[in-house]
């Protein structure tokens, strides 16, 4: 064993002496990698962590406290590459407080072995254009690049969602916003797929390929959400806004793609507090209607949130009716909403005469208006 554990350190020696330029190493903190090797599954005892691998870690600036936090089985294995991926990483372009900062929130990094990360490296430049994007990636989400181990999986999955007609935009979100996508097994995805297909089908749709394709592309989260959900979630949106089979068919083609991945509990429980708050202001159940087909995103505001939003609109002198036509102003926090009311109030804004708009704006342009209207001679 002794002899066993000579050679891989031996073995170790080229690239940890590039890694002592690299990363300033000394000679007696180098002494200390050297029993470090390429990942595999095993593991010391349960209670008893890799010392080489805690000195190694500590030397590329990891926090490892929040290893411990994160993936605490990663620091019990016997291998595992932590210096192979730091200097594969540093290769492709990412700097050192970068590298210490993947390892630290997915510490499941170092188990993966070079050959590993060059195939996945292969996939992904398949996606994206060059080797800073994947860094930049990298750096905000290392789970979406390291969680899955099967490359084979994610080139299948990669080739499947190609052939639906996704674009390379469509591809890159799903890689950085729901990077479970590719973890799934294809016939997963497939079976969401032809879910939908279904639905078009049934709803009287003449395109389901299509069809499925655009809610992709507009709720990037379906395809790790559950067919139940799904299909429990579009049943509740026809039943609870009495739509027609052309109505539902065309809010889902829209906006209404966008609600689906919600639990259905929570749907649910949003579609009975925006119906007892518009009734109470005074609407009937077709202004409840015409607003959530307008405005489907309403239906992710929680109960309470949106009744602070729509009582602080509604105080500072705008009407339901105003808020109805223009709804995406619940799009900004009740603090924001506070913050420009009173701006408004301060320069005398007519909501009557002027209408709404300027609360649905950038900062940028709410400001620039502002000093505008605050130039205005006094009538």
């Amino acid at each position: 064993m002794a002899a066993v554990s000579g050679i891989r350190a031996l073995m170790k020696v080229p690239h940890l002496l590039i890694l002592q330029q690299s990363f300033r190493l000394t000679p007696l903190q180098l002494a200390s990698t050297r029993h470090c090797s390429g990942s595999n599954g095993l593991k010391l005892p349960s209670d008893t962590e890799n010392k080489s691998l805690l000195e190694n870690l500590s030397l590329l600036g990891v926090d490892v406290k929040m290893v411990r936090q994160r993936q605490p089985g990663v620091l019990r294995k016997a291998f595992t590459n932590e210096m192979g991926l730091a200097q594969f990483l540093q290769e492709k372009g990412a700097s050192h407080k970068i590298i210490a900062s993947i390892v630290s929130r997915y510490p499941r990094a170092i188990t993966r072995s070079v050959e590993h990360l060059e195939q996945r490296w292969q996939l992904w430049r398949n996606v994206f254009n060059t080797d800073a994007e994947i860094v930049s990636i990298l750096g905000r989400s290392p789970e979406s690049f390291f969680r899955s181990s099967d490359n084979e999986n994610l080139e299948k999955n990669i080739a499947f969602l190609i052939s639906l007609g996704l674009n390379s935009k469509d591809l890159h979100r799903l890689l950085t916003t729901a990077p479970r996508t590719f973890s799934n097994s294809l016939e997963l995805n497939k079976q969401m797929v032809e879910f939908l297909e279904d639905i078009c089908h049934e709803l009287g749709g003449d395109d389901p390929e299509q069809f499925a394709k655009s809610v992709i592309s507009k709720n990037l989260y379906i395809l790790i959400r559950s067919t139940k959900r799904v299909k429990a979630n579009i049943d509740n949106m026809k039943t609870f806004l009495k739509l027609s089979d052309a109505e539902l068919l065309a809010l889902l083609q829209g906006h209404g793609a966008d609600i689906l991945d919600l639990s259905n509990e929570y749907l649910k429980k949003n579609f009975k507090n925006i119906e007892q708050k518009i009734i109470l202001l005074g609407c009937k159940k077709d202004d409840m209607k015409k607003l959530i087909i307008n405005y489907p995103m309403i239906l992710y505001i929680g109960p309470s949130t949106l009744n602070s939003k729509l009582d602080c609109l509604l105080k500072g002198g705008i009407t339901i009716k105003q808020i109805l036509e223009k709804p995406k102003v619940l799009d900004y926090s009740t603090q924001n909403i506070t913050e420009r009311l009173k701006e408004l109030q301060r320069v005398g804004y007519d909501f009557e005469k002027n209408g709404i708009n300027i609360l649905d704006s950038s900062w940028k342009r709410f400001a620039a208006k502002i000093e505008k209207l605050s130039d205005l001679p006094e009538e």
